[in-house]
């Protein structure tokens, strides 16, 4: 080739690259909001764990008082429940008695006992009772234990599902037990929003980060939530902080302590396994999956899932809800890509069944996606950038609990397109569902009054009005 073809490739090499990189800028710099806000500084211990006998970890009287108090549904549709609970030194009494605010009779279940070892720990006796054929929206009052220490608590269900039903979930996920964890239960149960349900994103205690896994740990975390978690449901997403498998200590086998203290109503919803399941609730059909179980094609958790998203009724229960722990969009430094085997999986079904939302955790901030997908590659074609589509959900990251990791802080720039609003700040969401076309999700951080909203959207539902409502 001579000076003149050597030259004029050249220029065609320079300008492909400057155009490739003006392309690549246009799509990198379409993001969206970085929050600016600062955060008050304070004292380093409100990123530690609370010691064992902080008041947040209050243990009722008597030597065999149930404790660790939970309550999570009982079955598909809400009309059962499951009670759990610890008795420290025996098993005690397992039975429950309750009765709703509308009757004077007092109904009576069984729970059943069991325990666990795990390393140099032996567990408490853990009760589970299921409490079923309960009636739709109607407060119960229950009680656990004998005599002058026995205690009593109360949930409401949720109303029979239905097109027009309101209901409001509450979000939360990595909590752990700092004082940070401590600040955002509070403002979670303050909030004027007034959660009904709360739907925990994965990463319960975080008793693995601990020498030998020590469990008590768990029992203390099971104590700081129980004045929440005893008088409304928490859903329970499994983590990477419930593997737990540690052959080392001679505990190889995967989520011991997690599966005995936490049940789900997994075969009601014609599951395998407790870690992946589905409920109805009000008007929200929610899919739980789990990242840390096998997922792949052909693996019973995708058969499962495949399966279940087609009953899905959209007249009955509109809102489709999917909750995962690692995010599918993600840009931030932290566990950056670590959901993309998922999303590669799952996303098509996603947005062929136009679920409404995907909340997930992992990540320790907070982070709104547009509503996009990256469906289109095919080995060929090169399409392999994230897009609006207005059939798939926007993504929610709320794994901002408090835990003594403390906050991812470190993002990716530019701000990529698919990224509505991020922010490092530890907080909770609400999701307010109105009715059959409009929810309200808002996110609010610990550092500010407890009606005070940090960021918030109104959400349109995507299978009776699907319009373009992220921003």
């Amino acid at each position: 080739m001579g000076v003149l073809g050597s030259s004029f490739s050249s220029y065609l090499v320079a300008v492909t690259i400057v155009l490739g990189l003006v392309l690549n800028s246009a799509v990198l710099c379409y993001g969206g909001t970085t929050s600016n806000y600062t955060r008050t500084t304070f004292p380093t211990y409100n990123n530690t764990d609370m010691p064992v006998d902080s008041e947040a970890f209050y243990v009722p009287p008597g030597k065999n008082t149930p404790q660790q108090v939970h309550i999570t549904q009982g079955d598909h549709v809400g009309t059962a429940v499951i009670v759990s609970w610890i008795t420290p030194i025996a098993p005690g009494s397992n039975i429950v008695l309750y009765w709703s605010e509308n009757e004077n009779t007092t109904k009576v279940v069984e729970g059943k006992i069991e325990t666990y070892k795990y390393y140099n720990y032996t567990s408490g006796f853990i009760h589970h009772a299921n409490i079923s054929n309960l009636e739709f929206n109607t407060k119960y009052y229950y009680q656990l234990g004998d005599g002058q220490y026995a205690r009593t608590f109360w949930f409401v269900t949720p109303p029979a599902p239905g097109p027009d039903v309101s209901y409001t979930f509450g979000l939360i996920g990595d909590l752990g037990q700092t004082y940070n964890s401590n600040s955002t239960l509070a403002h979670y149960q303050f909030d004027p929003l007034n959660g009904q349900t709360l739907l925990y994103l994965g990463d319960l205690s975080y008793a693995d980060g601990y020498p030998f896994h020590d469990n008590n740990r768990w029992d203390t975390w099971g104590r700081l939530i129980e004045r929440s978690a005893a008088y409304q449901p928490w859903i329970w997403t499994v983590g990477n902080h419930e593997v737990d498998s540690a052959p080392q200590l001679g505990e190889p086998i995967p989520f011991v302590p997690y599966s005995h203290r936490y049940h789900t109503p997994y075969e009601a919803a014609g599951s395998t396994s407790p870690f992946w399941y589905s409920i109805k609730r009000g008007p929200a059909y929610v899919i739980v999956m789990a990242a840390y179980s096998a997922f792949g094609y052909i693996t019973p958790q995708y058969s499962w899932f495949s399966e279940e998203i087609q009953k899905v009724n959209r007249t009955e229960t509109p809102w489709l809800i999917v909750l995962l722990h690692p995010p599918c969009y993600n840009s931030y430094y932290s566990h950056y890509m670590e959901g993309e085997t998922t999303r590669v999986v799952y996303e098509k079904t996603f947005v062929q069944y136009k679920v409404d939302i995907v909340f997930a955790g992992h990540v320790h901030a907070y982070e709104r996606s547009i509503r996009v997908s990256n469906i289109l590659y095919n080995i060929t074609n090169g399409l392999c950038t994230p897009v609006k589509d207005l059939n798939a959900p926007v993504y929610l990251t709320v794994g901002d609990g408090g835990n003594k990791e403390g906050l991812s802080s470190s993002m990716y720039y530019p701000q990529p397109n698919y990224s509505a609003f991020r922010e490092p700040s530890f907080g909770h969401g609400i999701l307010d569902i109105k009715n059959q076309t409009h929810a309200y999700f808002v996110w609010h951080r610990n550092e500010d009054g407890y009606d005070v909203i940090s960021d918030s959207l109104w959400l349109t539902n995507r299978f009776w009005y699907p319009t373009d409502d992220s921003k």
